[in-house]
């Protein structure tokens, strides 16, 4: 019998998923060492494979490549749950998708955009898990319509992001410091938004906060608001289990408040970094990010 996410998550002995970070930061060994204590360790695909030697020449098989890889290695080193972080935004998401899927990762989590087509990749007796990131019960409701009309499909539980999240917001700049768009009231809204698919003869989708999350008593306010588990990624980076190098590492731990900037992602959406003298000269006009 296949479990549930529920289920899954009822195995955790820590209630957390690690968060995707990409080009490298979170590969095999952060996700194992994530696993093995007991919570469930994430890969991010985007760009994971950076240190192919054809990335230039052969992007979209050597991130493929990169990623079985990723995955092989972690199942390797674990015997605890794993996940793959794989963003809508990227141009080889349908390849990473059904490159994870053949690697039978137990969970797919999704965001930066709405993943409206994600159930269409899973093959009878499939036991990979689908989570989509959202930022408002608007869109939960959105796609849990979508798959249910399309596909016969509920979302296995919800990752929804606030605007203290480091990556790719679906928020307005403006918005990020807005009250009314707590992490506390989304999640609230997320949960209150999906009932009526969850009264129609289905259980609760588990509802998964993140962005901001840093402390115990952190992960204690949200599972009391009801969530089943939190996701934490920037905690993670100055760990030894890292796959960052050392000198990024280093640069989070120097970091002061002040150094701090919202700026555009790769994707087009807010996000936060470190500045630094590359940031700077694209403000300035000197560079432009690619």
């Amino acid at each position: 019998m296949i479990e549930t996410m529920k289920e899954l998550l009822k195995k955790l002995s820590l209630p957390i998923i690690q968060g995707g970070m990409g080009v490298g930061i979170s590969g095999s060994g952060l996700a194992s060492a994530v696993a093995n204590e007991g919570g469930i360790g994430v890969i991010a695909a985007a760009m994971v494979g950076i240190d192919e030697p054809d990335i230039i020449s052969n992007s979209i098989e050597a991130n493929i490549r990169a990623l079985k890889r990723e995955i092989r290695r972690a199942r390797e080193a674990t015997k605890g749950i794993l996940g793959v972080n794989i963003m809508v935004a990227l141009t080889n998401f349908s390849d990473l998708v059904n490159a994870a899927i053949e690697e039978k990762i137990d969970v797919i989590i999704s965001g930066a955009g709405l993943p409206l087509d994600l159930p269409k990749y899973l093959k009878e007796g499939c036991k990979t898990k689908l989570i989509p990131i959202v930022s408002s019960g608007r869109a939960a409701r959105a796609l849990c319509k979508r798959w249910l009309q399309n596909f016969n499909y509920l979302p296995d539980a919800f990752v929804v992001e606030g605007p203290k999240a480091g990556g790719h917001l679906g928020f307005n700049a403006e918005d990020l410091n807005k009250p009314e768009f707590s992490l506390e009231k989304l999640v609230v809204d997320v949960f209150e938004s999906v009932s009526e698919f969850c009264q129609k003869g289905k259980s609760m989708i588990p509802v998964i906060p993140a962005g901001g999350i840093y402390t115990g008593s952190d992960i204690r306010k949200f599972l009391n608001l009801g969530a089943s588990a939190v996701q934490m990624a920037t905690r993670f980076v100055t760990t030894s289990e890292c796959d960052a190098d050392v000198e990024f590492k280093r640069t989070y731990i120097d970091a002061k408040e002040k150094d701090i900037v919202i700026i555009k992602s790769p994707v087009g959406m807010p996000g936060r970094a470190i500045n630094n003298q590359f940031l700077e000269e694209v403000k300035e006009g000197k560079k432009q990010p690619f």
